[in-house]
């Protein structure tokens, strides 16, 4: 139970990773006031949150529908994980998450907090396969209470996080950001290969 709450909080934080997320959000609410950053970073992590458990509950349906296996769907889920990790251990800006034309029009928009601070930036491709594959590993009633309650802190933490950055906006450094990124990549690469492994174990 416990070494599922320890990979189920691991791969949700680091794939969600508000970290990343804060240039692009201090980027397209330069002009807004701190009130105004916090309300986004609010409504922007409840609705992560919602798509998170929205996509875990309807995963089963998911599988039955297109005939998918777990073990299949943790491949391709280990897979986009090693690609959004290699993204973040460069330090760069994954695909999977913001593309320019969503950076741009995020920039054009007074209201980024659902897209595309909520989706793709916290809950995108990525963290929406993650959510699924962890939720399939939920066997008990248990697991499940555990998985939708770290789905909660998650979104939590990156409320703070945005919000602190936000409050704190010129005292941050890019540095420290970059190091941030790759550390959650690594952890990343890591669990997208445990994945893989569990998959082939259960093939």
């Amino acid at each position: 139970m416990l070494s599922y709450a320890f990979l189920t909080f691991g791969s949700l934080f680091a794939i969600v990773d508000p970290f990343a997320a804060i240039p692009t959000f201090l980027a397209m609410t330069a002009s807004d006031a701190p009130a105004q950053r916090r309300r986004m970073a609010r409504t922007a992590c409840l609705t992560a949150a919602g798509v998170l458990a929205g996509f875990a509950l309807l995963g089963p349906s998911i599988f039955n529908m297109f005939g998918i296996t777990l073990a299949a769907f943790q491949v391709a889920g280990g897979l986009v994980l090693l690609l959004s990790a290699l993204d973040m251990l460069r330090a760069q800006k994954s695909p999977l998450k913001e593309t320019p034309e969503e950076f741009a029009e995020g920039m054009s928009k007074d209201d980024i907090a659902i897209t595309p601070l909520a989706v793709p930036l916290l809950a995108g491709p990525g963290a929406i396969t993650t959510s699924i594959v962890l939720a399939g590993k939920a066997v008990t009633l248990l697991h499940k209470v555990i998985f939708f309650g770290l789905i909660a802190l998650v979104c939590l933490l990156s409320y703070w996080t945005l919000t602190v950055a936000a409050e704190s906006a010129q005292r941050l450094s890019s540095t420290i950001l970059n190091i941030i990124t790759r550390l959650m990549g690594l952890l990343l690469a890591a669990i997208g290969v445990q994945f893989i492994l569990s998959a082939l174990k259960i093939g």
